[in-house]
């Protein structure tokens, strides 16, 4: 990879961990900065944010897409990736969901651990949490990657 291209990319890891810590307000899917990221992307009411964090993120470095609040969409067949490289998008399935349901960003790998930065999540990993957190992952609990940054202007 060139240097340019892997200093893009860890100018997206580092956006994401900056957001390492924000948390919701009192109610659920609220905030100041929740409700910033849910703006972003069109919606206007309280409701699950991952996919609108992420899209915030991507914003913040400069990029118009992706721009979703539907986690599903970060991941159409032109941008499916196979290295979990840093600012790559990675998406969890939910078999209640029969669909990804949650997602992240790839702040690092090590091995067969992916450790992201994730919003809508807790320390758990839930994808109904209360905040901004770095989580890390096995390979094989990652349904999906995307790569956002490949293509796109420097």
């Amino acid at each position: 990879m060139k240097p340019e291209q892997e200093a893009r990319r860890q100018q997206f890891a580092d956006l994401a961990k900056s957001l390492i810590g924000v948390r919701e307000g009192i109610k659920n899917n609220t905030g100041t900065d929740v409700i910033k990221y849910l703006k972003y992307v069109g919606i206007n009411v309280p409701t699950p944010w991952c996919a609108a964090f992420v899209s915030w993120v991507f914003k913040m470095g400069g990029q118009t897409e992706p721009k979703t609040a539907w986690s599903p969409s970060l991941f159409p067949a032109s941008r499916l990736a196979r290295d979990a490289l840093k600012g790559n998008v990675i998406g969890i399935y939910f078999p209640t969901l029969k669909r990804i349901g949650h997602c992240g960003i790839i702040v690092d790998t090590r091995g067969n651990l992916i450790y992201s930065v994730e919003g809508n999540t807790n320390g758990v990993g839930s994808r109904e949490g209360d905040g901004v957190y770095k989580r890390i992952r096995h390979k094989r609990s990652i349904a999906a990657i995307a790569d956002w940054l490949e293509g796109a202007p420097l």
